[in-house]
């Protein structure tokens, strides 16, 4: 079950598991199925002040023929909760908040509110 940023839970499917090495660090990540590719949901230690406090997403490519993934950070993107209060977003399993500080993909938005 996957929580969401107002609480409730969503139900997803998870085929395995990403293990790969950042910076010397072994690490794992679980994606969930999504169109026939993976989607991902990770936290990591850039998250507050450099990127989206809850998290951010991104999508690959189903696993080749030799069960590989291309895990390309630069593809991080923002969830719509980043942009407006009125969206529901899923938030990254504890298991997917990764002991790193992760440079690439979108960064923090900061938005200015104008008042009427």
């Amino acid at each position: 079950m996957v929580r969401t940023i107002i609480g409730t839970e969503e139900e997803s499917l998870i085929p395995g598991e990403l293990h790969f090495r950042f910076h010397g660090k072994k690490l794992v990540l679980y994606p969930f199925t999504e169109n026939g590719g993976l989607f991902l949901i990770f936290g990591d230690l850039s998250n507050g002040e450099e990127t989206y406090p809850s998290g951010r997403f991104m999508f690959m490519n189903a696993p080749d023929k030799n069960d590989r993934v291309i895990i390309d950070f630069n593809k991080a993107y923002n969830p719509p909760c980043a942009f407006t209060p009125f969206a529901t977003c899923p938030l990254p399993l504890r298991k997917n908040i990764i002991p790193v500080s992760i440079q690439a993909g979108e960064k923090v938005i900061h938005l200015s509110v104008s008042r009427f």
